[in-house]
């Protein structure tokens, strides 16, 4: 594992946020832990928290304190198209995670970066795409600095800008919603 990558975790344990590549575009990141992190994301963002937020792990383990139905989580698989979806939160899974529902939005990667970074951290990541509320996403660097100047603890430039968003799934209608 690189530098790199341990620093990334190393700032998201201290309640940092960081900047990084994801299996669909640019993120931004924190650990699920810090709900003063993810207000942070959602200012910087200007998104409301009537949204929610994207947990993404390396394995459905991560996810288990944060739904209600735990069996579901065998449903929750890698796609050969990078694929959300949405359960039923517990009772205490944070607003800022869920917004206005009662589900949570999860997605298992097998992107090395995030398997490393869930694998420092020991828990799933809290993501959202490294953009200005209902603007474009982050394609280089220097969009990210011009977004979010020097608020960012941290970030991993990725090899090359992905613009394709996730397919969205509720797992408990069979809903596609994306």
């Amino acid at each position: 594992m690189n530098f790199q990558t341990r620093f990334a975790a190393y700032c998201l344990k201290a309640g940092g946020i960081i900047s990084n590549p994801t299996d669909t575009i640019q993120g931004l990141t924190c650990l699920p832990k810090f709900e003063s992190s993810m207000t942070r994301i959602l200012q910087f963002k200007h998104r409301s928290s009537t949204k929610g937020l994207i947990l993404l792990a390396s394995d459905v383990y991560y996810f288990k304190d944060y739904v209600k139905d735990t069996s579901l989580l065998i449903n929750v698989t890698t796609d050969t198209q990078p694929t959300t979806y949405l359960l039923k939160a517990n009772g205490v899974t944070s607003q800022l995670l869920t917004g206005d529902f009662d589900t949570i939005a999860l997605r298992v990667t097998h992107n090395q970066l995030i398997t490393n970074l869930c694998r420092l951290t020991h828990s799933a990541l809290v993501s959202s795409s490294a953009n200005i509320a209902s603007k474009c996403n982050a394609r280089s660097m220097l969009d990210l600095k011009v977004f979010f100047s020097n608020k960012l603890d941290f970030i991993i430039p990725p090899k090359t800008y992905n613009t394709q968003a996730s397919k969205i799934i509720n797992l408990q209608t069979g809903e596609k919603i994306r």
